[in-house]
């Protein structure tokens, strides 16, 4: 006799914005588990009765994750069970990643379906030739942390793609034209929504349109373009790391900084920072 399959862990794709981008697949497995796991229960519901199915939903979010965890499992032993996010893939970038890992180990099986994502549906509007891309989550909330996060990733010529929120887009913006210069990018937002926009230009220009933003916002910034190390002039680099050292940067922020938006040697800009303190004095 055949040992019975294990049960089960389906990730669920849910539409990020549009009802009808719901597969048909997801609306079968929906209907059938034993259990919906929902970042929150009440986007998860609205979507569950719009398709008719009256399937029992659990929340399961980051700051219950803990608690939850057991009852999770214990739902396996007996069945199957759906997790989704408040919308797009689950388990990217939000707390499924920790569920998923926990159902691996327990030796439980974990199925995929594909469906909506704003990521890869950023990438394909940005009107960019994307060969690869970096994708950063959400941005960091202190401008500092931001600052780093852009400056690591910054040099290199992949693209990046982040979430933001529309009162922190501003900010967002400020510091990606003051650390990777003006770039092209493209912000999308709401996306499949009623309002649906996508913004395509340089930093600034974006900057210049979105005065009051609104809606969940989605960046494609383009990566550095391929430059050799002499290609930034010296005034200009010069320039760059006067206006930081005024600004009160340490020297690992400024070189780290200039690094990214001029694409040079990480030597060669730490030279032209020293050069510089015994001209202006910038602070180590």
């Amino acid at each position: 006799m055949r040992a019975a399959p294990p049960c089960t862990l389906y990730l669920v794709p849910t539409p990020i914005g549009n009802l009808e981008d719901l597969t048909y697949r997801a609306v079968r497995v929906l209907g059938a588990v034993d259990l919906v796991l929902a970042e929150d229960t009440r986007t998860a519901r609205h979507l569950l009765d719009h398709y008719g199915i009256a399937a029992r939903l659990l929340s399961y979010t980051e700051h219950n994750h803990a608690a939850r965890l057991g009852q999770a499992l214990a739902a396996l032993a007996t069945g199957d069970v759906a997790l989704v996010s408040e919308a797009g893939m689950p388990a990217i970038n939000d707390p499924g990643q920790a569920l998923v890992a926990a159902v691996v180990a327990a030796g439980y099986a974990v199925v995929g379906l594909p469906g909506a994502s704003a990521v890869p549906l950023a990438v394909a509007l940005s009107g960019m030739a994307v060969r690869s891309f970096t994708f950063l989550g959400f941005l960091p909330h202190a401008r500092g942390e931001r600052r780093r996060l852009l400056q690591a990733n910054a040099a290199g010529g992949h693209t990046l793609v982040a979430f933001e929120t529309p009162h922190r887009l501003r900010e967002a913006l400020t510091d990606i034209l003051a650390v990777c210069g003006d770039r092209r990018l493209a912000v999308c937002r709401e996306l499949t929504k009623l309002h649906e926009e996508v913004f395509r230009g340089v930093v600034s220009e974006a900057l210049a349109h979105f005065t009051e933003p609104r809606g969940e916002i989605t960046l494609v910034i383009a990566g550095a373009a391929p430059q050799p190390a002499s290609a930034a002039g010296d005034e200009d680099l010069r320039a760059f790391l006067l206006a930081r050292a005024a600004d009160g940067e340490s020297a690992r922020d400024a070189v780290s900084a200039a690094v990214a938006r001029f694409a040079l040697p990480r030597r060669q800009v730490y030279s032209a920072w020293e050069a510089l303190k015994g001209e202006q004095g910038p602070s180590a």
